[in-house]
């Protein structure tokens, strides 16, 4: 075996208790605006599940913890969070407990956070902090720009509290079902808007959500561990059904005034961002129904009218990336633009465009003086660059691979991996020289990834192969293809981490593949569209790569063929041993949608449109009606506690397979939502997928 079988069998474990060796890792970045100080939050090791917010010093090099949670709280009970922080966590895709979000004044000085409900305050320039008082509960505290007031919410009830005098309840219904200043589902999950409330830049205002849930559907989660135990609500918007209703409201917070912010909420259902600056007006982004229009609105504060800036329209659907749009220091409005004359994603400052053609807009992190984004020329790499006037685009980072970062007081923070290395780096430049770095406490992986990059077929299919111990081999391997292949999904990227996984597959004796299809991100809009009515696409190009890279490389057995996927990437394994068993001779199937009427509106209406008004798209992109034409063995995993793609996916399929006499294996895990957190779980959820394809292919 090219790894030791101790590390082999120790790679479960590992991963597991490192929580996928995101523990131990900076991030959360905030620098100051003089560039003195940097917070971000990192466990206290690799195997430590709790978040502590720390300060790193620039000048001198040294790092506090000004909070451990372990400290002032214990370890975090999961009964002391409310069901808003339990969402919370879940869409943001969080591992670690503790201090798992904060938010700083203007000048990076304070810092506010909940633990367990609890809401406290740090001094990040002494390093100390204290809780502070409040009714209830905590979800989501904000400091105002001067650091002097905190909005916060407590069971769905938006507060105000003067730090040293006591607080107020701006607003709320005393409806479980209604709630204020906080994102509703499809904003965190399908939109990357996590909050609910804003502060005015004088502090003197908080503009905030109204979310009403109440003519939602009610679906229930169970616990069929517990009996006795009543099934858990909760409100979600199916495909072709309805959404929340969203209002946004201005309240004073001297007297508690409340302004209605008014726009066209029957055509613009959609709240996708909001921005308040110093800089100008307040902004705000509203999206149609069907997404394929948004209008960007200019607020007056004083009214509550709302102004059309400019309205753009996309024959399919319009992205909604994060962070835009947003007013540069001057006025100026910053946009991620898909410009479909160029094929290119674009970054527009006042409506022109200032990155060339070619160069794929990823990400827009930052807008001030200039434009801190991520994009790329190559869709394997993502680079951070910069845009000013006076330079226009420049790239910040060097070496091949995936950067991110931030920026202030002409320091600049840069997170960078590679694909030689595995777990990323976090370094620190001051007018654009290496001044430090901001130390991983993450544990080192037992297993080593060797991706080898491969462009395959017609369609130039980015790929990575991962080979047993990264060599060729002298004899022919079965071939376990990796994909997620969803929308918005890029695997293929030159950072170590995302390797291991397949690595450790490939170390037990498998050629592990791993390919981009169409709709995945970085090659322009073009691409991401031709999945629009027809996942299948997605499929046709696993195929199509699979056989490219057989042809090149001679040592696939393509008598040999298991597909792997969880979410997308589950829905795709089980269309994959359905629709062409002539290629896929196993297939696990991990938390599919199999189903896309049992999936949200945002997301599932964005690609498949209405199910009112085209079913039969959703009946072509459902693989439910299939599950009788089953020829390979397959196994079905899924979590009974998943409040995004409910379990009822993959029951409705087991059952649909049982009945038609084809046999199947399935695994239901109690109490497990759609992220595993669980040690026991996330290992063995590895190990029993190893034992499927041993005993399948008697590798």
């Amino acid at each position: 075996m090219p790894e030791t079988l101790d590390a082999l069998d120790e790679f479960p474990r590992q991963i597991a208790r490192t929580r996928r060796f995101t523990l131990g890792a900076p991030r959360s970045f905030r620098i100051s605006p003089d560039g003195e100080r940097i917070a971000f939050l990192r466990t206290r090791a690799g195997d430590d599940p709790v978040s502590c917010l720390w300060v790193y010093d620039v000048s001198s090099g040294d790092e506090r913890c000004v909070f451990d949670p372990r400290e002032s709280v214990g370890d975090e009970d999961e009964d002391t969070l409310t069901d808003a922080e339990r969402a919370r966590r879940e869409r943001a895709r969080e591992l670690s407990t503790g201090v798992t979000s904060y938010a700083t004044d203007r000048d990076v000085r304070r810092a506010v956070f909940a633990v367990s409900g609890r809401m406290f305050l740090a001094d990040l320039v002494e390093g100390t902090a204290r809780q502070l008082t409040a009714p209830g509960s905590v979800d989501d505290p904000r400091l105002d720009a001067a650091g002097e007031r905190i909005a916060y919410v407590v069971a769905g009830q938006l507060h105000v509290r003067e730090i040293e005098n006591g607080n107020r309840v701006l607003a709320g219904d005393g409806d479980p079902d209604v709630s204020w200043g906080l994102a509703e589902f499809v904003a965190a999950e399908e939109m990357d808007r996590y909050r609910g409330h804003w502060w005015s830049p004088d502090g003197r205002s908080l503009a905030a959500t109204r979310v009403d849930e109440r003519h939602l559907p009610i679906w229930y989660i169970a616990d069929p561990t517990d009996p006795a135990a009543p099934p858990r609500p909760v409100r979600y918007p199916a495909a072709g059904t309805v959404n929340a209703k969203v209002t946004l409201h201005l309240f004073d917070v001297q007297d508690g005034s409340r302004t209605d912010v008014t726009w066209d909420g029957d055509a613009f259902p959609y709240l996708a961002r909001f921005e308040w600056s110093d800089s100008g007006a307040p902004l705000i982004l509203v999206q149609s129904r069907d997404q394929r229009t948004t209008r960007l609105l200019e607020l007056d504060p004083a009214t509550g009218a709302t102004t059309v800036l400019r309205e753009r329209t996309d024959p399919d659907w319009i992205d909604l990336p994060d962070d835009t749009p947003r007013r540069m220091a001057g006025g100026r409005i910053a946009e991620f633009v898909s410009d479909r004359e160029t094929d290119t994603n674009r970054l527009a400052v006042d409506d022109a465009f200032v990155t060339p053609e070619g160069l794929q807009v990823r990400e827009v992190l930052e807008v001030g003086e200039g434009v801190l984004f991520r994009a790329s020329e190559e869709p394997t790499e993502i680079h951070l660059y910069r845009w000013t006037e006076a330079e226009g685009p420049h790239r910040i980072s060097d070496e091949p691979g995936v950067h991110s970062g931030t920026s202030g007081g002409g320091v600049t923070l840069l997170s960078s991996s590679t694909a030689d290395r595995p777990m990323p780096a976090v370094t620190i430049r001051k007018h654009g020289a290496r001044v430090g770095l901001i130390r991983s406490d993450a544990e080192t992986p037992v297993v080593t990834p060797k991706p080898i990059f491969l462009t395959l077929g017609e369609r130039d299919l980015r790929a990575a192969l991962l080979l047993p111990g990264g060599r060729e081999p002298d004899e022919q391997l079965p071939v376990l293809l990796d994909p997620y292949g969803g929308p918005h999904g890029a695997r293929v990227l030159k950072a170590g981490s995302l390797y291991l996984t397949p690595q450790w597959f490939a170390d037990h004796g498998y050629a592990v593949l791993v390919i981009d299809n169409r709709g995945v991100d970085g090659r322009g809009p073009a691409w991401d569209r031709e999945v629009r009515d027809d996942f299948g696409k997605a499929l046709e190009d696993q195929v199509d790569g699979l056989y490219a890279a057989a042809k090149e490389l001679g040592y696939l057995d393509l008598d040999r063929v298991a597909i792997r996927g969880w979410s997308f990437g589950g829905y795709l394994s089980a269309m994959a041993v359905l629709r062409r068993p002539d290629v896929f001779h196993a297939g696990i199937v991990g938390a599919p949608v199999t189903d896309q009427r049992l999936y949200d509106t945002h997301y599932t209406e964005r690609y498949l449109g209405d199910p009112n008004t085209q079913p039969e798209v959703y009946e072509r992109n459902s693989v439910l009606h299939e599950a009788a034409s089953l020829e390979r063995p397959i196994l079905l995993i899924h979590g009974l506690a998943d409040d995004n793609v409910y379990v009822a996916h993959s029951l409705k399929f087991s059952a649909g397979l049982f009945e038609a006499g084809r046999f199947h294996e399935l695994v239901l895990i109690p109490n497990a939502t759609h992220m595993t957190r669980s040690d026991a779980v996330t290992e063995n959820i590895l190990r029993v997928q190893l034992d499927f394809l041993t005993r399948t292919f008697g590798v």
